[in-house]
């Protein structure tokens, strides 16, 4: 069952509609731009927020999930952050407005708020699907974002990290990000709360990778314990190209990560890994739709949780296999440490496969640390909780040392360290 209707409003969802007649005359944006957000509107308050009877999101309940929604903060302000990685290229959305400045040649930025108020982002609005909830939240509600192009030939020595700072409220952006034929490039999307106040942040990235560009791109979200994130990356894959995608979770009361994938280009090589860190009473779902349309075509996922307290974890992939996609070559992975009774991770790996000459696989495993292992650090004199946190360690941290970048490893791993020792 994919499509729902309801006319009964949740406190979340009605406050969702006030929100957007209140914002109304905020919202930049063209009559194109408005007959769409006001349709987006429309399908969200028809259909609902999305309950466990849709597949997509059974585990997911977002309608009993989703409670309550912040305010618009107003003016208040939050400030760039150093980079994660030193030595990077920093572009900001402060409070989910841009501040748009030059960078290093090879590399156009445009605010995407101009797109709206000319009209030219409106057909980049619509959802994916009748079950594309953040897609219509998103399409609603978004401000600002940036708009970055990069040439044909293009290699940074230094990454670029894209800023989403905030201070509560309700944040809502937009990336539309593509890659000449041939670059070469490290990105980081980094979103970082950076007060206590709760805040519901809507971000969608659409990546288009050239032919015979090699990108990595890194998702690093750290919201605050009572943010909701609902995050989505659209990407296109072209001819010859690679893309490493890491996604690490290690924040958030409530995340939806979302990765779309369509693999359109012969000779092209995916690799998606995964790191949650979960703790509390948070939920975090990771959610892959991943596509190999074209012949010859190779992909590998791979998602290593850690789960404490009361904490839920979800991860669902989907991998189809188009029947012109022959000698696709696609590995999926999900490995998870359960460190309390009280923790739960549900796991829904899944292949469509209409090729015949092909190899897919996929598996799970839920576990928890290896007393052996355990011992044989504390019969050395390691504490327990701190013997804990060196396998935690160890568990994720071989995720992270597939990068090839040492500044960006050295950042990330010390994210990791930092935030078990709050958690372990």
């Amino acid at each position: 069952m994919n499509m729902q209707t309801t006319t009964r409003l949740t406190a979340a969802e009605t406050a969702l509609i006030e929100a957007y007649n209140n914002q109304l005359g905020e919202l930049p944006g063209n009559g194109d731009v408005f007959a769409t957000r006001d349709r987006l509107l429309d399908d969200l308050k028809t259909a609902g927020l999305p309950t466990r009877r849709i597949e997509a999101w059974h585990y997911t309940d977002l309608k009993n999930l989703l409670r309550t929604v912040p305010a618009d903060a107003g003016s208040v302000s939050a400030s760039e952050l150093p980079p994660i990685a030193e030595g990077s290229e920093v572009l900001s959305l402060l409070q989910g407005r841009a501040n748009v400045k030059t960078l290093v040649d090879g590399i156009s930025v445009r605010a995407y708020a101009d797109g709206l108020l000319d009209g030219s982002a409106a057909g980049g609005l619509a959802a994916l699907s009748t079950d594309d909830a953040i897609g219509r939240i998103n399409g609603s509600f978004v401000r600002d974002g940036y708009v970055i192009e990069i040439d044909e030939g293009t290699e940074l020595s230094a990454p670029i990290e894209v800023q989403f700072v905030h201070a509560g409220g309700q944040i809502h952006s937009r990336l539309p990000v593509s890659f000449g034929a041939r670059s070469k490039v490290i990105f980081i999307e980094r979103h970082q709360a950076v007060t206590g106040d709760a805040a519901l942040v809507s971000a969608i990235s659409e990546v288009r990778i050239g032919d015979g560009a090699e990108v990595t791109w890194i998702i690093l979200q750290q919201q605050g314990a009572e943010d909701t994130h609902l995050g989505q990356i659209r990407v296109d894959l072209g001819r010859d190209a690679k893309l490493k995608l890491f996604v690490i979770n290690a924040g958030g009361k409530l995340v939806r990560q979302e990765l779309h994938i369509a693999v359109t280009g012969e000779g092209s090589d995916l690799q998606v890994r995964g790191v949650n860190l979960l703790g509390g009473e948070t939920h975090t779902d990771v959610t892959l739709v991943l596509g190999h349309d074209v012949p010859n075509t190779t992909s590998t996922e791979i998602v290593r949780s850690v789960v404490f307290d009361r904490a839920r974890g979800v991860f669902q992939g989907m991998i189809r296999v188009a029947p012109d996609a022959q000698k696709t070559d696609a590995r999926m992975a999900c490995n998870t440490l359960l460190m309390s009774d009280d923790a739960e991770f549900s796991v829904k790996p899944e292949l469509e496969i209409f090729a015949d000459d092909v190899q897919c696989g996929h598996g799970a495993t839920v576990t928890d640390i290896d007393a052996n292992h355990l011992y044989y650090l504390m019969a050395r004199g390691i504490p327990a909780n701190k013997a804990r946190a060196m396998l935690v360690n160890a568990f994720v941290a071989e995720i992270v040392e597939e990068l090839e970048d040492e500044a960006v490893v050295a950042a990330l791993e010390n994210v990791i360290s930092t935030w078990l020792e709050k958690h372990a």
